[in-house]
């Protein structure tokens, strides 16, 4: 007993190195010694030697060790009466070791195999931590009834299980009956009236009532004591991206951001932000800050692929793509980083398969549609896309980026492409800040060769607010119709405010080469236009291209 002894003293102070090293030699001699340990102490002695490896990382092995541990305790149950019987107080329970060997199985990806491991324990043994982790790999298995079965299980015994709570409003199940399950009479309100928020935030959030989301969240930061809590401005920033507000939504992630330096959460969905805005510096710092904080969770990785995406390294960010769905295969940040940079690519069949993926998962989120949409439309697949957004105005309703999106399926339709003008004019009239619809409604005038309509557009909504692509495309039209000094203005403009826009470059040159005449430069841009009707513009700006992607 005295090396048993030496080796529970080395675990206790957790020196697990040694005690693998340990371990390993005292089950070897116990092999010709059967006395050296009792029937308790060789299975604690695995459970020891399994726990130092899983401490150490060596998570196949250490699965292999608990595995030896619980057919050592099968056995001697076989044999009951013949042997020394566990001393139960003294050893880990066989609910603990199989919590653990699932924990192995979970970092060797094996996720089928570490719920159905959980599985073998039976219903009433099990622990809180035991049903989290089934409702965990239950949820993301696609097992959606039970994962709800399992959420509620935990937040029974432990009502203030807020992840498991999420959990469940994920899943759909009503913002009464989570709250019922978590504010029981037991419980003292006086210093939770967040919580009823929070709960309500969530449900309107996983059921796409954005606004009403919004409004919750908001309230919490500003009327209750749970100001700058970063979790709630993350959701607060999720709800404003989904629902297509960039700006407020960056505002706040930054805010988050600015709290907790260390903050992974909603970290990735800033990162395509910033990408969509080209602020490739605190991209980048963000990138270099999160892949030192934690590389085993997909955030970071997502975060290093828009900023090789903004930086035109597409193969590069394929990669970090990949790296963040090796850890969360149904992760739909991940998902559609992956679609919308192979089909950056070009590769078009491919992107269309993970944007397909992600539309399976989260058929509410516009950026699973949009991507479908587009995928089809540079497959000349006109009649899926239609099906896509017919679909898509039931579920979302006739937003202005929906609308907008209906009117791009349209244009590309030359027997409904003189229905996309009234459409755009709707979304314009319902939000008249969406410039998309405006760089849309303004293609299709230039297409058509209604300059002077074209002009009158751009310039009134350069009244209320300006963007690179704005001037830029103000430029041209003014160079179709001879106004050179005036089209060189605004060019000029574009190119600062955004310097990589070869349009305004081009547009710029080809004004000073051709000062008399815009003959030569419609000819060209009608060429170029032909060749980038299927939404092919630069490396970049095909991925995050205003009228497109938002």
């Amino acid at each position: 007993m005295a090396f048993y002894d030496q080796l529970k003293m080395l675990y206790d102070q957790g020196l697990y190195s040694n005690v693998s090293s340990l371990a390993n030699m005292i089950l070897t001699v116990s092999e010709s010694t059967p006395d050296l340990l009792t029937f308790s102490t060789k299975y604690q002695t695995y459970v020891y030697y399994a726990d130092s490896l899983l401490n150490l990382k060596e998570f196949k092995k250490a699965e292999a060790m608990y595995k030896k541990a619980l057919q050592l305790k099968k056995s001697l149950a076989k044999t009951k009466g013949k042997t020394q019987p566990f001393l139960m107080s003294e050893v880990t329970s066989e609910v603990d070791v199989k919590y653990k060997a699932h924990l192995c199985l979970v970092n060797l990806k094996q996720h089928s195999q570490a719920a159905a491991l959980l599985d073998t324990i039976p219903a009433k043994q099990r622990t809180s931590c035991v049903n989290m982790a089934l409702a965990k790999l239950n949820h993301q298995n696609g097992n959606e009834r039970v994962a709800i079965t399992s959420y509620k299980e935990v937040l029974r015994e432990c009502p203030f299980a807020v992840d498991a709570a999420l959990g469940l409003l994920t899943l759909g199940v009503k913002a009464a009956e989570v709250a019922s399950l978590m504010l029981n009479n037991s419980i003292n309100a006086a210093n939770i009236d967040w919580l009823s928020l929070w709960i309500k935030g969530h449900s309107h959030l996983h059921a796409k009532e954005l606004s009403l989301a919004i409004s919750a969240f908001k309230q919490i930061d500003i009327k209750t004591h749970l100001r700058d809590n970063t979790d709630v401005l993350v959701s607060l920033g999720e709800a404003y991206y989904y629902n297509g507000d960039f700006q407020n939504a960056m505002a706040v992630l930054e805010r988050a951001h600015c709290l907790d330096s260390l903050l992974i959460k909603g970290m990735d969905i800033y990162a395509a932000i910033l990408a969509k805005e080209k602020k490739l510096k605190d991209l980048e710092s963000l990138a270099t800050r999160l892949i030192s904080v934690n590389e085993n969770v997909p955030e970071p990785w997502i975060v290093m692929g828009y900023f090789c995406l903004a930086v035109k390294k597409g193969t590069k960010a394929l990669n970090f793509a990949q790296k963040a769905l090796n850890l969360a295969p149904r992760y739909i940040e991940a998902l559609l980083l992956k679609g919308t940079i192979l089909f950056e690519l070009k590769k078009t069949q491919d992107a269309l398969t993970y944007f397909g993926e992600a539309f399976k998962i989260c058929p509410l989120r516009y950026e699973t549609v949009k991507g479908l949409v587009d995928c089809y439309l540079l497959l000349h697949r006109n009649r899926e896309a239609s099906a896509v957004i017919g679909n898509a105005c039931k579920n979302f309703g006739h937003s202005a980026r929906i609308l907008t999106l209906c009117a791009t399926v349209m244009s590309k339709d030359p027997l409904q492409a003189e229905k996309a003008k009234p459409i755009l004019e709707k979304a314009l009239k319902q939000d008249p800040t969406y410039l998309n619809a405006v760089y849309l409604l303004a293609s299709i005038y230039e297409q058509e060769r209604l300059y002077e309509k074209g002009i009158e557009l751009l310039k009134k909504h350069m009244e209320q607010q300006t963007s690179c692509r704005l001037h830029q495309m103000l430029g041209d039209f003014l160079a179709r119709t001879n106004e050179h000094e005036k089209a060189l203005h605004h060019f000029s403009i574009a190119l600062n405010m955004d310097p990589s826009n070869h349009k305004a470059a081009e547009g710029s040159q080809r004004v000073e080469q051709n000062p008399e005449s815009s003959e030569s430069y419609e000819v060209d841009d009608i060429a170029d236009s032909e060749n980038e009707a299927d939404l092919e513009e630069s490396e970049v700006e095909a991925v995050w291209s205003d009228v497109e992607y938002n």
